[in-house]
């Protein structure tokens, strides 16, 4: 399914802006919220607000030749309700704008829908508790493809088997997956994997500045963010074995006054190296690092041009694995039902990069890239390695 033609590396460094306009009448310039919270910033046609319930549906595929599952639609893609106009609407839980994770995810959709004439509805900033209404929403107003930017949302995904939304492909970005159904496809990564690497080569940056303590600064304490922070942990320590690392949960990705605030306190504990993960409060965090003499690495993009806060670049942007959904859904190829799982080591993303700023980066880079490999290969076991940093 994933596409290795130069423009889903490409998509990664579009920054396109998202014209803002209006949600409702289509003669209506002026931008509103939609009904049930968010923020909307394309173009979006009329939408019913209709009642608040929608009843569950068996959808039948749009045409004759599919797979056989319930939310099957290939064949008539990319205009798939046959309406003459070709439409992508996004709902994400994070700001698009955030020079990072989600709005890699818009700008993917963004360069798709300009190069095929297609018309992008994004409503972001959504509360999990209003995603289901919001995914609704976007249905009614005629979309052919509604994508979900991360698991966060997944709420919403009851709202591709309701009558509300039959017809529609479904694309949800799982990131560290959620339950699979006939009505949508995912594509997720595995944390351990990507981040281990990424560990690996912050490792290789500090030995070589003989630094041993490291920061990682999130948002909320979830799940993925603990595991992310083991992998990393234990992928720096299979460098330098005595490392420390310290975490700081600071509720909120995007909130970048706590973020700074979880950065100065792990500055004042003697860290020096810094992975801001998060989202709309990374850059405030690296610039923060930065100002102390503390350089960092990139949560899923790849930054290195900003190199005066970034020494390493975790890449595995939701933008680029968009991308093969995208490329999939013009060619009329799409199949709903599956999960697409990307490897590090095996697959183009995720990929780590080490900034030409580091000094000797060409040799600590081929050094990352056979860790890589190997993890590819599955010849480290990067679940069994962060296990024994949680374990202590």
């Amino acid at each position: 399914m994933f596409s290795k033609h130069a423009r889903k590396v490409l998509v990664l460094l579009a920054l396109v802006a998202v014209v803002a306009a209006a949600c409702g009448d289509d003669d209506d310039d002026t931008t509103a919220e939609s009904a049930a919270g968010g923020s909307t910033t394309t173009a979006a046609a009329t939408a019913d607000t209709g009642a608040a319930t929608e009843t569950t549906a068996e959808i039948t595929p749009v045409t004759g030749d599919c797979i056989g599952t319930p939310g099957c639609i290939p064949d008539g893609q990319p205009d798939v309700n046959g309406d003459g106009t070709v439409k992508i609407g996004v709902l994400s839980p994070g700001d698009t704008h955030d020079n990072g994770y989600y709005q890699s995810f818009v700008d993917t959709a963004q360069q798709f829908s300009d190069e095929n004439g297609w018309d992008l509805i994004v409503v972001d900033q959504i509360n999990p508790s209003d995603a289901l209404e919001q995914a609704r929403n976007m249905c009614r107003q005629g979309v052919d493809m509604v994508a979900v930017a991360a698991g966060e949302l997944a709420d919403a995904i009851p709202a591709s088997e309701e009558d509300v939304c039959a017809g529609t492909v479904w694309y949800v970005a799982g990131g560290a997956g959620v339950e699979q159904t006939p009505y949508f496809v995912q594509t997720n990564d595995d944390v351990f994997e990507s981040l281990y690497v990424i560990g690996y080569a912050s490792g290789l940056v500090m030995q070589q500045n003989g630094l041993t303590k490291a920061g990682f600064v999130t948002g909320p304490e979830l799940d993925f963010a603990t595991n992310a922070y083991n992998a990393w942990t234990a992928g720096i320590q299979a460098v330098i074995p005595d490392a420390e690392t310290v975490v700081t949960y600071t509720g909120d990705f995007d909130d970048s006054a706590v973020g700074v605030e979880g950065a100065q306190a792990q500055l004042d504990q003697g860290v020096q190296f810094m992975y801001p993960y998060l989202g709309g409060a990374t850059d405030a965090v690296a610039d923060l690092a930065h100002a102390a003499g503390v350089q960092s690495v990139t949560p899923r993009t790849d930054r290195c041009d900003n190199s005066e806060d970034y020494d390493v670049s975790g890449i595995f942007s939701p933008g680029a694995f968009f991308a093969g959904i995208l490329e999939d859904f013009n060619a009329g190829t799409v199949e709903l039902g599956i999960t697409r799982t990307f490897h590090i080591g095996v697959d183009p993303v995720p990929t780590v990069k080490v900034c030409d700023s580091v000094t000797g980066a060409a040799a600590i880079q081929t050094q990352v890239d056979d860790i890589a490999s190997q993890v590819g290969a599955g010849t480290i076991d990067t679940h069994a390695a962060a296990a024994a940093v949680a374990g202590g």
